[in-house]
């Protein structure tokens, strides 16, 4: 089986999209801090996670929830700036 997951950090609530063949093992390896991208984020936990026969379609998700992931952290955060700004481009003091 191959395995798509989305783990949440427990120090900053970010989130991290992930593909393996060995779920439980990547999970204690991203809280080891053995991942460059996650290292940082420990703890970890396992929020969401998808299970595959073929790596092809493992693979092609996870690209999928990256993308979706991505553009909902840019999507958040394009608003709140924009929220922040006047029309002018004047910051509101806060």
């Amino acid at each position: 089986m191959y395995y798509v997951y989305l783990i949440q950090s427990k120090v900053d609530n970010r989130f991290y999209v992930g593909y393996t063949a060995d779920l439980k093992q990547r999970i204690i390896e991203h809280n080891a801090g053995n991942n460059a991208s996650t290292k940082y984020g420990v703890p970890w936990r396992l929020v969401y996670y998808e299970a595959y026969t073929a790596k092809e379609l493992a693979l092609s998700r996870e690209r999928n929830l990256k993308d979706v992931v991505t553009r909902t952290i840019v999507s958040k955060s394009v608003l709140v700036v924009h929220r922040k700004v006047l029309s002018d481009g004047v910051p509101i003091e806060e």
